[in-house]
């Protein structure tokens, strides 16, 4: 990865997947939707009025020089690191809040791992056993049995100028969500437990799933009261997306990834008394994207297995 000198002329850099170059040499390569998005601009380098240096000196059509001469990364086919930030239109322009998604861990069942501000996915059932009582470890051996721990997103207004009561509008109302995952650590599960089949893996063995309402993963945020203790997004409320994750075989069966990508540390028990256990653990991300918005949002996750196996 590297960066364009974009200080001349525009520049227009592509690149295709390993999927893309064999469409192309069979000459069934056509693009039919292509997405737009500015995660390298920095808007604080528009030297209008109001910027803290005062206007570009040389007029309004220099206003935004600094941003069109910014550096921008070559392009790439890793789906987790491009196009974090896709832009979106709307046709109200009197919009004054978009809508987001939260990380919702305010119940019990869903929240983080208190040492390491991540959900923790045990690996194998020795490792299950030691740490699934804990807050925030998902039995990633097992999905279907033991603890309730979830993983939740709420999606909605997170705003108090509005209140929860009124609809959501349909342009703002999520009924489907992407969710990418590093199918070497693991899979997508449902809530019960029951795997979720990925809709494609890319060549940088990125499984990318796609789950709408109706599913067991996505149901409708029914509770229109204001702000509670449960309840993270503050205005009107969409939807629940709701998800378990299951240990890939080849994090059960060998150690060759947390040698290679991972490392080695400690973690209590829910043993009484508590017992500081050696562990291995690879830190990832789980990427939620809304299917009508565009939003995203990293969920940070730890996938760990005792030392001893």
């Amino acid at each position: 990865m590297g960066f364009l000198d974009n200080s001349g002329d525009i520049i227009l850099d592509a690149t295709l997947t390993d999927e893309g170059r064999k469409r192309l040499a069979r000459g069934e390569f056509n693009v039919v939707k292509f997405s737009l998005g500015d995660d390298e601009i920095d808007y604080s380098l528009y030297r209008n009025g109001n910027h803290p240096l005062k206007a570009h000196g040389s007029g309004s059509a220099y206003y935004d020089s600094e941003i069109l001469q910014t550096p921008v990364l070559e392009a790439m086919t890793n789906a987790m690191s491009s196009l974090k930030s896709p832009l979106i239109t709307y046709g109200n322009n009197m919009k004054f809040h978009l809508p987001v998604i939260r990380l919702n861990t305010f119940d019990s069942s869903n929240k983080l791992a208190t040492t390491t501000g991540s959900f923790h996915v045990a690996v194998s059932k020795n490792t299950a056993d030691k740490f699934q009582l804990n807050d925030g470890c998902l039995n990633g051996f097992e999905p279907t049995a033991g603890t309730t721990s979830t993983i939740r997103l709420d999606q909605g207004l997170d705003t108090t100028e509005i209140p929860p009561d009124q609809s959501l509008p349909a342009e703002d109302r999520e009924t489907g969500y992407f969710i990418y995952i590093d199918n070497r650590l693991g899979e997508l599960a449902g809530p019960d437990g029951t795997r979720v089949v990925p809709n494609f893996i890319d060549d940088d063995d990125i499984a990318t799933y796609t789950v709408t309402e109706g599913s067991n993963l996505v149901s409708n945020n029914p509770q229109t009261l204001p702000y509670i203790t449960k309840q993270i997004i503050r205005g009107p409320r969409g939807t629940i997306l709701e998800f378990k994750l299951r240990s890939s075989t080849r994090l059960r069966e060998s150690n060759t990834l947390f040698n290679d990508i991972g490392s080695t540390g400690t973690l209590l028990s829910h043993d009484t008394p508590a017992v500081l256990t050696n562990i291995r653990f690879i830190d990832t991300m789980i990427r939620v994207a809304g299917a009508t918005t565009g939003y995203k949002i990293d969920v940070p996750v730890r996938f760990i297995k005792l030392s001893s196996d």
